[in-house]
């Protein structure tokens, strides 16, 4: 008996040394995000800690609400605990260099995660989609929407843009895409913009908001289309800006007809507003994919190596590694961009298969738990 006890002792003690070996070799992953405000920005923070957690890694997550000065802070407490990998979310591109500088000078890689963080040399990789395809998508979507032909001048078409957050980098390349593609039609005075607004300086919206959108579409409503001018496609870089946009028609267009609503993301309100006939397409990014790159990237970087092309091997989404699009003011970044698709009406069980939605009645709703 003394010798089972003994042994038993022993072995507990064993696994005791094991699991405190373990604890001490783990790694820890920090994970700032922007804001909660955003459905979006809720699943890729759900996503991330998920599967870093289910790959053994301590993580750390953080959302700043869209307070640039609170994500420093939050980020800088990061780093003050010791987390050996930071992924940050930016909410301005701008506004993280000596935070960041900080983690350069503690050893901590830094992973710009959707959006790429500007004017710093502490950053390792950038993990996207291929921002500027999304614009393209949009554009090429009201080319083969609405039967465009560059030979073809006999109807004209109006159209208005929205676009996304001066402080997010993504936003350029997601109007240059779209604005790139209709530029031709643009010049061929098929496509006309009533309200002269051509630049993404005049057509941007702060913090991506909903409520400026909608009173920015509401003002060029009452300018330019009070009358009956018909407006054909309002081009919105991103969902939360398509609701705005579609509000804005609802209730202000004197128009009889339903305009193009362009989007970006899937979230279940414009999800649902493509059911009911308010929105036409969102461009969606499965933003499970990106977490999933993310983490294959990450363990990668906190076993030591220096990931390139070949990682592309081990991805289970598909994706292109880019080393020549996304400088960041200290020179080019190493990328990984995944590949984002249209979403349509005829086109939302796409999102089922996902296993990320799921049929309640008429509507999509979110399996994610945070949303």
């Amino acid at each position: 008996m003394k010798k089972i006890v003994s042994m038993l002792l022993i072995l507990a003690l064993a696994l005791s040394l094991c699991v405190t070996a373990f604890a001490e070799d783990a790694k820890t992953v920090g994970i700032a995000m922007p804001t909660r405000s955003l459905e979006r920005w809720n699943r890729d923070g759900e996503y991330l800690e998920e599967q870093f957690k289910a790959a053994g890694y301590g993580v750390e997550l953080v959302y700043s609400d869209n307070d640039i000065t609170q994500q420093n802070n939050d980020i800088g407490n990061l780093i003050a605990e010791g987390v050996d990998l930071l992924i940050v979310a930016a909410i301005d591109g701008e506004s993280l260099t000596q935070t960041l500088a900080d983690a350069k000078d503690a050893g901590i890689p830094v992973i710009a995660y959707d959006r790429l963080i500007m004017n710093t040399d502490a950053i390792s990789y950038y993990v996207s989609f291929d921002n500027y395809q999304v614009g393209v998508l949009q554009g090429q979507f009201v080319i083969d929407t609405l039967g465009l032909d560059l030979n073809d001048t006999s109807k004209t078409y109006n159209i208005e843009f929205t676009a996304g957050d001066p402080a997010d980098n993504n936003a350029g390349f997601f109007f240059g895409g779209a604005f790139d593609t209709l530029k031709p039609y643009i010049d061929a005075g098929i496509l006309n913009i009533p309200s002269g607004k051509t630049t993404f300086e005049q057509v941007a919206t702060p913090a991506w908001s909903t409520d400026t959108a909608l009173e920015n579409m509401q003002n060029t409503l009452a300018s330019f289309y009070s009358d009956g001018t018909v407006l054909d496609v309002a081009l919105c870089s991103n969902d939360s800006t398509a609701l705005g946009v579609a509000q804005a028609i609802s209730s202000d267009y004197a128009g009889s007809n339903q305009p193009l609503v362009t989007g970006q993301d899937g979230d279940i309100a414009n999800l649902q507003n493509i059911v009911d006939g308010k929105q036409t397409m969102t461009v969606y990014k499965n933003v499970s994919d990106e977490a999933g790159v993310t983490l294959e990237l990450g363990k990668a970087i906190l076993a030591g190596e220096t990931p390139d092309a070949g990682l592309l091997d081990s991805l289970s989404a598909e994706a292109a590694y880019d080393t020549e699009s996304y400088d960041n003011g200290t020179g080019i970044i190493p990328s990984y961009l995944l590949v984002p698709f249209v979403i349509t009406k005829d086109s939302l069980q796409t999102l089922v298969d996902t296993g990320l939605y799921a049929w309640d009645g008429d509507y999509l709703v979110s399996t994610a738990a945070t949303t």
